[in-house]
């Protein structure tokens, strides 16, 4: 109880510098994609980068960084953590409409309550958070999925590593 405390205060003074001038707020759910069937669950808030790269007549590169609490549950088991990560996207505008088709890919950082959740072991309570995705903007609302990977990348054994695929919905508020 006193690692969920302490992570929820970290995650709640995180957040609140992250509103400032946040643009986004995100929901998401998920499902683990081997064996275990491990749910996720995702509520987090993005702030958009300032800045454009590589701008061309099909699109830019951008991106955001995404501060989310996760819970993992199966059964009886269940695990929680917040997770800070950098995600790039690439911005397709060659559409002459208001949707807005997107690519993503990030790599980022989790600490966690519990090393196990269910029967898998990932060992340790940092984990990286790399993810691969697409998705689509339309006016104030981004729907998106995509894969989703936790583990330690080896630097505690055994590196049990969690797959999951991702449906988030976020909105402008």
């Amino acid at each position: 109880m006193k690692k969920i405390a302490t992570l929820l205060l970290l995650w709640q003074s995180l957040s609140s510098a992250f509103l400032i001038d946040s643009k986004r707020v995100m929901v998401s759910i998920g499902e683990s994609k081997d064996h275990t069937h491990i749910s996720i669950y995702r509520l987090g808030v993005r702030e958009n980068f300032k800045q454009k790269w590589f701008k061309s007549s099909i699109g830019y590169l951008s991106g955001y960084y995404e501060l989310s609490a996760n819970y993992w549950v199966k059964g009886r088991s269940s695990n929680f953590g917040i997770a800070l990560s950098p995600v790039f996207t690439y911005n397709f505008t060659f559409l002459p409409t208001t949707l807005q088709p997107y690519i993503e890919g990030g790599i980022g950082g989790s600490l966690w309550t519990d090393t196990m959740i269910a029967t898998r072991n990932v060992s340790s309570h940092f984990l990286f958070e790399d993810r691969i995705g697409a998705g689509v903007r339309y006016k104030g609302y981004d729907l998106n999925f995509c894969y989703m990977h936790y583990s330690n990348a080896g630097l505690v054994k055994p590196n049990s590593g969690i797959d999951i695929f991702m449906l988030s919905l976020s909105f402008k508020y």
